[in-house]
């Protein structure tokens, strides 16, 4: 059984929500961070602060309840992604889909900054030990740290590497592909390495970051819709998007909203709110992390206003929860934990992180 690919395949070897190697945060030098270059909730008793995604003028208001689905959707680019994988490892359970873009393996770094440099981003000797990977998981996995394997086999999974990618080399995000092929069906699998993209988060919007470089806001506009394409994938029906925008884009308290997000998470993030969803329709949720140097201290709110996916949020009844990261001394690009700086249990359910945004979600 081979995974949906373009160019290549690999053999297959083997809905309410919900290691490790040592890390040593003294190695996060400026040196590192030089090199880790990526594309780089609720009630309505709690007052937040609203952006009209028309006028783009905030103001306040009060979060309305919503109808959401218990299974949701996640989406992520570069530490993003990275991110994204994680967090379906820990909660499978609750989530139906996940896609990734410019990323490697999950677990890829294994705590371990060196191997974070060696073999999960841009050199070209990299080769990600998926064997050592799966023992790990499998440990954590048996301590019930991560979801059960049964529950990561339920899941449509969309893979995206731009061929021009110096960041996350093809290969690198070719062996995320072949590390999914070991746990889904062929059709529950999409792998796409056929477009001559840079580092980022590629669209058919006009204006943003030119498709062959990897520059701020890492936001291409290279005449590919991959907020449409993952989307349709995830919930695996066609999709349609509005003209534009016409939901409420919401800032809200993460440190409020989620006890776990403090020193972990930014005090802000942000959800997009379709009309019809605020009204009390029966809406999805689906949760997009961005990638360094794209949270809102650094990029404004580009991220949680180009991708594309918003326009696809009022047309299919979803809610866009957008987690923004914390910037520190030890992630002054503000880039999500996939290597350990956050603890050594940063990829289990016990990670600071992870536990953040999964009281975001439940909070929603």
């Amino acid at each position: 059984m081979a995974i949906q690919s373009n160019t290549q395949t690999y053999p297959k070897n083997h809905k309410k929500r919900r290691a490790a190697h040592s890390y040593a945060p003294q190695w996060v030098t400026a040196t590192f961070f030089s090199t880790l270059l990526f594309s780089g909730l609720i009630h309505s008793s709690l007052a937040l602060s609203q952006t009209s995604e028309s006028t783009e003028q905030t103001q306040t208001a009060a979060l309305p309840a919503l109808n959401l689905a218990k299974h949701i959707t996640l989406s992520g680019v570069s530490s993003g992604a990275y991110m994204a994988g994680q967090y379906h490892q820990a909660f499978a359970e609750h989530v139906s889909g996940v896609a990734m873009l410019a990323a490697g393996p999950v677990y890829c770094a294994q705590g371990d900054l060196r191997q974070a440099l060696g073999h999960c981003m841009a050199n070209p000797q990299a080769q990600p030990d998926l064997a050592a990977i799966e023992q790990a998981l499998e440990t954590l996995r048996a301590k019930g740290l991560l979801a059960p394997l049964s529950a990561i086999t339920k899941s449509r999974v969309w893979i995206f590497s731009g061929t021009a990618d110096q960041t996350v080399l093809p290969q690198v995000s070719a062996a995320l592909a072949a590390q999914y092929a070991q746990w889904l069906p062929a059709e529950q699998l999409a792998y796409i390495n056929d477009q001559p993209f840079a580092h980022h988060f590629p669209t058919d919007t006009a204006n943003l970051t030119p498709c062959d470089q990897s520059v701020a806001p890492f936001i291409g506009s290279c005449q590919y819709d991959a907020a449409g394409k993952l989307l349709s994938y995830l919930l695996n029906k066609p999709v349609t998007r509005a003209s534009a925008p016409t939901g409420q884009l919401y800032r809200i308290n993460q440190h409020q909203l989620a006890p776990s997000s403090k020193a972990q998470l930014a005090e802000h993030g942000y959800a997009y709110i379709p009309a019809a969803c605020a009204q009390g329709a029966a809406c999805e949720l689906h949760v997009s992390f961005h990638g360094c140097r794209q949270d809102a201290s650094q990029i404004g709110e580009q991220y949680v206003r180009r991708t594309g996916l918003n326009a696809y949020a009022d047309a299919n009844q979803l809610v866009i929860l957008y987690p923004q990261v914390e910037k520190s001394a030890f992630n002054p690009m503000g880039c999500w934990d996939w290597w350990g700086y956050s603890g050594a249990d940063y990829l289990s359910k016990e990670g600071k992180q992870l536990q953040a945004v999964n009281q975001l979600i439940e909070a929603l």
